[in-house]
């Protein structure tokens, strides 16, 4: 159980992390005497390592050890946020980004790998409770630091706040055993010659690289927008209305977590993600404010599941690739994160924000059939 609690430990600081800056962007520009196309640039690089970091942590964490692996993502996250707090000018701030989103990415694809590991028999549930932690530091985040932030509380002291919760999680990972996420190469080319390996084709995993992919850029395209979509109303209605949008996903997880091991993972995941498309069309649709925000709330609650459920999905299609797994989805995720959110900025001239939101909605279909692809080449196993 240690372990357990220290994935949601895990799970809450970077869910707190990835909106710890957005958060504080207003001081942050003030006091390094910075634009928002500066601030671009920050969030395109913590971006770039978050998802390389999730991606080549995998990989490490197959022939380092997952102890080794976890352990120093904690400890740059820690040492990152420490020089956030004092970083003296703009470059160093910039640089900060890197070893902070280094750790956060081995945190995120590295916890999601080690969950696969320890709920073989109940990867859904056990996922979509672990994400639920994300939401809700991402949600409590905003709240605390505005309310500090009025208070007179100094920057400063987030980013410090922050590394000394992670040392808990540190002693955790330094100290208990778990699964050591080796890949045994020489034992799965012997077994694959006797005929007992399972399936190596990569086919399913692209597929589900392309959900996940999709989803997160849906999701995040929902987060970034959703505000700016809203401008005619007064700022605290639309922020309220994106706290709807985060609130729903958190609910979403924890209801999964409830019923997800009940249902077929690949019918589940699917109709999650139609049902979350068909509420985000009908949310940019309909004129009327409190029917929207209640519509944008059943976006996030369908859409919750989704993340977790993809990486369920491949756990049971490559079980004894978790580590790797666990990285490289999340690295797929963070690439469509990369992708399309700056691609609505970029159309709302031509089509307006809703109509890049209506793309967002779009995307519910070929996620799906990455979702198909996967089940139709995968080795058929009991879910």
């Amino acid at each position: 159980m240690r372990l357990t609690y220290a994935g949601y430990l895990g799970f809450v600081l970077i869910g707190w992390n990835a909106v710890l800056v957005p958060s504080l962007i207003r001081s942050l520009e003030y006091d390094f005497r910075q634009t928002d196309a500066t601030f671009a640039l920050f969030y395109f690089l913590s971006s770039l390592v978050y998802a390389t970091a999730a991606f080549t942590g995998g990989f490490l964490t197959e022939r380092l050890g997952r102890r080794a692996v976890l352990s120093l993502g904690a400890l740059l996250l820690a040492l990152g946020l420490i020089g956030e707090g004092l970083a003296p000018t703009w470059i160093v701030l910039l640089l900060t980004a890197v070893p902070v989103n280094w750790g956060a990415g081995v945190i995120d694809g590295g916890t999601n790998g080690l969950f696969l590991d320890l709920y073989t028999q109940a990867r859904a549930g056990a996922l979509s409770l672990l994400h639920v932690f994300f939401s809700v530091g991402a949600l409590a985040a905003p709240f605390v630091i505005g309310l500090l932030l009025g208070g007179g509380i100094s920057w400063r002291a987030f980013p410090f706040a922050l590394a000394i919760c992670s040392a808990p999680l540190l002693a955790i990972l330094l100290t208990t055993p778990m699964p050591s996420g080796r890949h045994d190469r020489p034992a799965e080319s012997a077994s694959r010659r006797s005929g007992q390996g399972e399936q190596t084709s990569l086919i399913p995993f692209a597929g589900l690289a392309i959900s996940i992919g999709l989803y997160v850029a849906s999701e995040i395209g929902v987060s970034s927008w959703l505000v700016k979509l809203l401008a005619d109303e007064p700022i605290a209605t639309a922020t309220g209305v994106l706290s709807i949008f985060w609130g729903g996903l958190a609910l979403g997880r924890l209801l999964s977590n409830r019923i997800a091991e009940r249902l077929d993972y690949v019918a589940f995941t699917i109709g999650c993600i139609l049902l979350s498309s068909a509420a985000l069309a009908a949310a940019l649709l309909v004129p009327w404010l409190p029917l929207s925000a209640a519509l944008f709330g059943f976006t996030g609650l369908f859409s919750g599941p989704v993340y977790p459920m993809i990486v369920a999905l491949g756990g049971t299609i490559y079980p004894r690739r978790a580590a790797a797994l666990g990285g490289s989805l999340a690295a797929a995720a963070v690439v469509g994160s990369l992708l399309y959110p700056p691609l609505i900025g970029v159309m709302a001239a031509s089509i307006g924000i809703r109509g890049g939101l209506m793309g967002a909605a779009l995307l519910g279909i070929p996620e799906s059939l990455g979702i198909v692809l996967a089940r139709a080449r995968a080795p058929r196993r009991d879910s």
